[in-house]
């Protein structure tokens, strides 16, 4: 038997509330929306760069969105060493897209997914003010989440393509 990707969970972000549970509720229906878009397909299906010559499928949308959530909360705002889990040293930063292998999608989705709760318990009582320097200054958390919120919305945008480019099925 083939794995497909399970049945996505949506998550609705909230309509009325307090700062902290908007941004928590918009970030989580952004990764149930990635979620959702690769739900139903084959780690074949999910390998497929659908719109030559561009590099991208979902699987590597997947890996992708893996590393930077790593690399936001728990490397940055976690302050945790941790090695990349897609970049090789040789600093091919579209390793993720180059090198996804059907072979491992559902290693890579479960990876997505352990990285999703990691962020969770990472930020848990950090408050949004708290700041963190990055290469190019000082950010707060608070920028973190709007940051991770926009990345989600524009793969989310290039999921709904490769998706109904590989089966035609569309939607949120």
């Amino acid at each position: 038997m083939t794995w497909t990707v399970p049945e996505a969970v949506r998550i609705d972000e909230p309509y009325v509330a307090d700062e902290r549970t908007m941004l928590e509720g918009w970030l989580d229906c952004h990764r149930t929306t990635l979620w959702f878009k690769c739900a139903g397909l084959s780690g074949a299906q999910l390998a497929q760069q659908a719109v030559p010559p561009a590099n991208l499928s979902l699987l590597g949308l997947m890996r992708h969105m893996a590393e930077v959530e790593r690399s936001w909360f728990r490397c940055r705002v976690g302050g945790q060493q941790l090695t990349p889990l897609y970049f090789p040293e040789d600093g091919n930063r579209d390793a993720c897209f180059e090198e996804a292998d059907p072979i491992h999608a559902e290693r890579d989705f479960a990876q997505l997914r352990a990285e999703w709760e990691a962020a969770r318990q990472v930020v848990r009582g950090v408050p949004l003010d708290r700041t963190f320097v990055v290469r190019f200054g000082e950010v707060s958390l608070r920028w973190v989440y709007i940051h991770m919120i926009e990345e989600y919305a524009r793969h989310n945008g290039h999921a709904d393509l490769l998706r109904q480019r590989i089966d035609g099925r569309t939607g949120v």
